[in-house]
């Protein structure tokens, strides 16, 4: 798989549950539709929040990884 290259990054790591989804819904709003947002976080609480928010809202999930702990979503604004 080719590396995804992201418009924009968050940098969630030390945050705790609600701060990665609200970091994340602050900078989708700050890329154009199309673009992609890369958030890194390392809450476990933040896997299944920012997956089942970007379901909920629209927005495509182009790559997620969670790499011993380090979890890194790849998000496509759709709307």
């Amino acid at each position: 798989m080719s590396e995804i290259i992201a418009d924009a990054e968050i940098d969630c790591v030390g945050q705790y549950c609600p701060m990665p989804i609200a970091m994340t819904k602050e900078g989708i709003l700050g890329i154009d539709i199309g673009q992609i947002l890369m958030v890194e976080a390392d809450d476990p609480a933040a896997e299944s929040d920012i997956l089942a928010w970007a379901k909920r809202t629209g927005h495509e999930i182009v790559d997620f990884r969670n790499d011993g702990g380090m979890l890194t979503f790849y998000i496509r604004r759709m709307k």
